[in-house]
């Protein structure tokens, strides 16, 4: 496997205006991994970003390290490679490097050519529009993401937001092993037990929104005093070691032996999120980041997919 670069550039929520600039920027500045999905609904523009600095000589396709994911509707072994076929094209690639089940939850299929990507509620139009579960085992889908790596799609498959009993499962059918699990991870939620049972089995973890609610503002999944970048703890360690409290709590990350892909539209934090190995965070200090925990997760399914969707589909205890 090509190596996982620490510091890679999450692309949810980049705004297609914006999009393939921000992607080409932060190619510039240094990023080498590009997270994507079909579900944030800009992976033309993310595509148009990364060949725009391929075809100025900034990297090589080689040096750049690109993952997507399986949307929800796409659970069906038959529809794998359907789905993964229209990212590529979308993105202008040939193979992803990484190939991941963006969430355990399968749901009615929706034909591309009827609506992409298709998102959440099964009929938008219709005066009951909710969520339509459907019941596809995941080691059907798994069957499904391994013929992507025998057909040279994609190089390595992997998963998103699984626990500790959903990979042990996983482990004992796979054919081709998980590479990557990616999950949501910050001080609020440390995660310790499903990121040590991923190592032990040698999958590496991604964490996706590392510096906590953030991301969650504008979305009312997350209050301002939820803001870990506010946090008495966080702005006294951001005075001592000199650095903002996005690089302290981004450094954490990295010394628990986790990957980040934090996301911003700023270049200047741009910057400051990938300049994370400037430093060392003491023992002491690390310990501390890790005793805020309190298993506080922002990107839950059994409340928002409730409150958004009509439809109750809790995956976490």
């Amino acid at each position: 496997m090509k190596e996982l670069p620490k510091v890679g550039f999450g692309t949810w929520k980049l705004d297609k205006n914006n999009c393939s600039k921000l992607v080409y920027e932060a190619i510039k500045i240094g990023y080498r991994h590009i997270d994507c999905a079909c579900d944030y609904g800009n992976e033309i523009e993310v595509g148009i970003g990364i060949k725009k600095a391929i075809n100025e000589g900034i990297c090589t396709r080689e040096e750049l390290f690109i993952t997507s994911k399986l949307w929800n509707t796409y659970h069906k072994k038959e529809h794998v490679e359907i789905a993964c076929r229209k990212s590529l094209k979308d993105l202008g690639l040939e193979y992803f490097d990484l190939y991941l089940i963006h969430f355990p939850i399968s749901l009615k299929f929706v034909p591309i050519e009827e609506r992409y990507p298709p998102e959440w509620i099964y009929n938008p139009s219709s005066t009951e529009a909710k969520m339509e579960v459907e019941h596809v085992p995941l080691y059907q889908t798994w069957e499904g993401m391994e013929f992507l790596v025998k057909d040279n799609l994609v190089r390595e498959i992997g998963i998103c937001n699984y626990n500790c009993s959903l990979l042990h499962d996983l482990m004992s059918y796979a054919t081709i092993k998980p590479k990557v699990l990616q999950i949501e991870s910050h001080p609020y939620l440390t995660q310790e037990n499903l990121i040590k049972t991923a190592k032990n089995y040698g999958i590496e973890v991604v964490a996706f929104s590392p510096l906590g609610a953030l991301s969650y503002f504008e979305l009312d999944m997350a209050q301002k005093e939820d803001s870990l970048l506010e946090h008495k703890s966080i702005l006294e360690l951001s005075q001592k070691y000199e650095k903002t409290p996005a690089q302290i709590l981004l450094r954490w990350a990295i010394q628990r032996g986790t990957k980040i892909i934090p996301k911003s539209s700023n270049s200047n934090r741009m910057k400051e999120n990938i300049d994370v190995d400037s430093f060392l965070l003491e023992e002491p200090d690390l310990r501390l980041i890790s005793s805020l925990n309190k298993n506080k997760r922002f990107n839950d399914p059994g409340k928002f997919c409730e409150a958004a969707f009509g439809t109750f589909h809790s995956i976490y205890d």
